[in-house]
Order: structure tokens, then C-alpha cells, then sequence
């Protein structure tokens, strides 16, 4: 069994926050936002007993045009994902291993399905230069960009913490976040499941098909 339910408010008293460090190998401990986890490794998917609201949040897309995320995705399977371009790691590969998937399914449900990659290194991460990043991941996916106040705020709205980026003393610099991609239902327009950095392509190509109809994996 690949599925683990779990309450908000359970995941929410974990007492220790820990970020995903792109671009540098340490791990950093941030005491002011909660972060989703995936608790204990129990499987892929997380779903949760009482869904997130789905952020009602606009930003600038790829295109360079307001995009609404609450009216752009209603009634559609959408997974949400917050990282950046310049990560060497983790994002590049979550969205990879999306995109990979995401082939496995009929045309009719690659259409139906919604990918939204949400910058948390807007200064960087331009309109022309986040087109270009998802174009070689997938056309489809949507790209966002923005204020970061409003991007960390909606983040933390879903669990999930961020913190602005930060240059290192070797002239690099490093975003840190969490690393959950959440699935909002098309039936509710609810982030109902999440799923951590560990998710292989196997696990999304497996529970996309139930994704897409609003169902548990």
C-alpha cells in the first residue's frame, strides 16, 4: 500500500521544519513556517483528511500575462510545485519525472492535466527565462513568477515553507524550500494529496490516471 492519510493538524505539530537546500548539500532548520513532510515514508502519496484550500493567487506567467491560479485551474487535476530554475537537483528532476509520466497517459488526460511550477526565485527566474526552463521539461507546464511575499505566503498557506534566497560565501545562491508537489481534486479544487522529493516516475504514473478523476491514488 503506497497511500498514507493523515490530518493537517498532525503534520502541522511536527516541531522541526526542514527545508530543501537547491544548490548546496546542507539542511536548515527554519522555526517560523510548517512544513509538509510525507511522514515516515509510508508510500508516494499523502492524503489528507482535510484538504488545502487552493491559494487565491496571481501571478506572471511565462507569456508575461496576469494568471490567476484559482480561475486558471478550476475543475481541472492540477499539481503545484514551488522551486526554481537554477536548483541543480531536486526541481529539475520533480518536474522530469512529472513530465515523464504525464506521457504515459491518453492524450485526452494529458490535456485534462494542469502542471504549475511556482518560482521562489522571482528576481532570477524572469518570464523568458522560466518559458525556456519548463519548455525543455514540457510546453504545457505552467510557469509562474512574481512578488515574493505573495509567492511565500501562498506556500505557506499549503504547508509549505520557503525562505528568499540567500547568497553563500562562494558567490552561489541558494533557495530554500520544501519539496512537496500537492494534487488539487478537479471535483473540489482541493490540494487532497501531496507527494514528496522521493516520488519516482513510477509513483506518479501509477496515481496520475486517479489524479485526473478526482480520486485517491
Amino acid at each position: 500500500m503506497r497511500t498514507t492519510r493523515v490530518t493537517v493538524a498532525a503534520l502541522a505539530a511536527a516541531a522541526a521544519l526542514t527545508l530543501t537546500a537547491c544548490g548546496s548539500d546542507a539542511a536548515k532548520d527554519s522555526p517560523t513556517v510548517t512544513q509538509i513532510t510525507g511522514e515516515k515514508k509510508a508510500g508516494a502519496a499523502t492524503v489528507l483528511d482535510r484538504p488545502f484550500d487552493k491559494p487565491d493567487l496571481v501571478l506572471t506567467d511565462t507569456t508575461g500575462k496576469p494568471w490567476s491560479l484559482r480561475e486558471q485551474t478550476k475543475g481541472r487535476p492540477t499539481l503545484i510545485y514551488f522551486g526554481y530554475t537554477n536548483c541543480p537537483d531536486v526541481c529539475p528532476l520533480t518536474m522530469s519525472n512529472i513530465a515523464v509520466a504525464k506521457k504515459a497517459l491518453p492524450k485526452e488526460d494529458q490535456d485534462k492535466l494542469q502542471v504549475v511550477f511556482v518560482t521562489t526565485d522571482p528576481e532570477r527566474d524572469t518570464p523568458e527565462s522560466l518559458g525556456a526552463w519548463l519548455r525543455s521539461q514540457d510546453p504545457a507546464f505552467t510557469g509562474l513568477t512574481g512578488d515574493f511575499g505573495k509567492i511565500q505566503a501562498a506556500a505557506r498557506s499549503l504547508g509549505i515553507g520557503i525562505e528568499a534566497p540567500k547568497k553563500e560565501p562562494d558567490g552561489s545562491i541558494v533557495s530554500m524550500h520544501g519539496a512537496q508537489v500537492i494534487a488539487f481534486s478537479p471535483k473540489t479544487d482541493e490540494g487532497y494529496v501531496l507527494y514528496g522529493e522521493g516520488t519516482t516516475v513510477e509513483d506518479y504514473t501509477k496515481d496520475l490516471p486517479k489524479l485526473i478523476k478526482g480520486q485517491n491514488p
